[in-house]
């Protein structure tokens, strides 16, 4: 019997394992992964450094290990170069390997700005624990950390940074952190908190040139404000990976497509997490992670089965300021009404029929969150 074969080791295809390994323990199951194949929590990377956490204690499980526990056979530093559908194949490391069906947990690669300068080449940006064990190496002697972008990656290391010790500078585009998921109410809340602690910001910029100083770094900045810093750290977004899929054939737009079972468009081949947009939506979140792997290991295991998407709330991890939001739907037409008080912001997003369709709540508010999200629509 051919395996089922899951192209990915981050949370998205270990989720699908274990929750596939729960419905059937006897099919074969090989998890192929670019990186060592240690399980470890991504979302854990951005706060991890004022806790003292290096990136070896943030490592859960080996590969070995995984492969143990799910049975499985685990290929880790092996990287996939083809996918031929027609076949049901893939090519790694010049090894042709057959598949029963195939799962994308392909995960995505963080934007990279486009920078000028004799050290735009030293610019870090944190995508997996690799990427953290180079952060924590260029922090040792560091004093100053200038922060390329203020969403939710950027104001987490932010407030991580700081809370450690650190001086900060946030270089952003827009008048507050977070513009994509907040209304400005509760961005200025963040923002102000965040200044609390030392961050600096520099709103309604880039930077543009980076250059090697007789001690660290110069950043440059589209209104020509200079930046001595030890550190850059890049945190403008992410981008689904959709390469493999593109050369196989697969359809793509801004993710890999699938519907609401999560199938490509090729049969018997699935796509989740970071990569995927599933029914038009391009969700990287833990939420809709989990959600997907539990109703795709369902279809794994012989039960079709389609995804479904209560709202499901975002929260920010900014101790400084804490933050929690259920952004609305993009396809829904909404108005933001908010209110500041002692407690903090408390923001709610109306569609034209005065129906609640999403919320942003700060500080002492987010405890109001259990209360609302019982009165949202569900995403899918």
């Amino acid at each position: 019997m051919n395996p089922v074969v899951i192209i990915g080791s981050g949370l998205a295809g270990y989720t699908v394992a274990r929750e596939f390994r729960k419905l059937d323990k006897e099919t074969p199951l090989c998890i192929v992964s670019a990186d060592d194949g240690c399980f470890y929590s991504k979302p854990m990377l951005s706060n991890a450094l004022a806790g003292g956490k290096s990136a070896a204690a943030l490592a859960m499980q080996s590969a070995t290990q995984m492969a143990q526990q799910l049975n499985a056979d685990v290929r880790a530093h092996t990287r996939v170069t083809a996918i031929d559908t027609a076949s049901r194949t893939i090519t790694l490391n010049g090894e042709t390997l057959a598949y029963s069906s195939l799962v994308l947990a392909l995960g995505a690669d963080p934007i990279r700005s486009t920078l000028t300068g004799d050290a735009a080449d030293q610019v870090i940006a944190v995508n997996d624990l690799q990427d953290y064990a180079r952060f924590r190496a260029a922090l040792e002697g560091a004093r100053r950390v200038t922060i390329i972008g203020a969403g939710l990656i950027g104001c987490e290391f932010a407030n991580d940074l700081a809370a450690a010790g650190y001086a900060v500078s946030v270089v952003h585009p827009g008048e507050y952190p977070l513009t994509q998921l907040l209304p400005q109410e509760a961005g200025q809340a963040l923002s102000a908190s965040l200044a609390g602690i030392g961050v600096q910001w520099h709103y309604g910029s880039k930077a543009v040139s980076v250059e090697r100083a007789a001690s660290g770094y110069r950043v440059t900045l589209s209104d020509n404000t200079v930046l001595e810093t030890d550190v850059v750290l890049s945190a403008i977004g992410l981008r689904p990976r959709v390469e493999l899929a593109r050369a196989a054939g697969l359809a793509v737009n801004r993710g890999i497509v699938t519907d609401n079972y999560l199938r490509t468009s090729a049969a018997d081949v699935y796509a989740l997490g970071d990569c995927a947009e599933v029914a038009g939506m391009v969700l990287p979140f833990v939420l809709p992670i989990m959600q997907a792997a539990r109703a795709l290991a369902k279809t794994l295991a012989g039960t079709p089965t389609v995804v479904t998407y209560p709202a499901m709330p975002v929260v920010i991890k900014t101790p400084a300021c804490p933050v929690v939001v259920s952004p609305p739907p993009r396809s829904v037409s909404c108005v933001w009404n908010a209110e500041a008080t002692s407690d903090g912001v408390r923001a709610l997003a109306y569609d034209a029929d005065r129906k609640l369709q999403g919320f942003a709540l700060t500080g002492k508010a987010t405890t109001e969150k259990a209360a609302l999200l019982p009165l949202l629509p569900a995403w899918l």
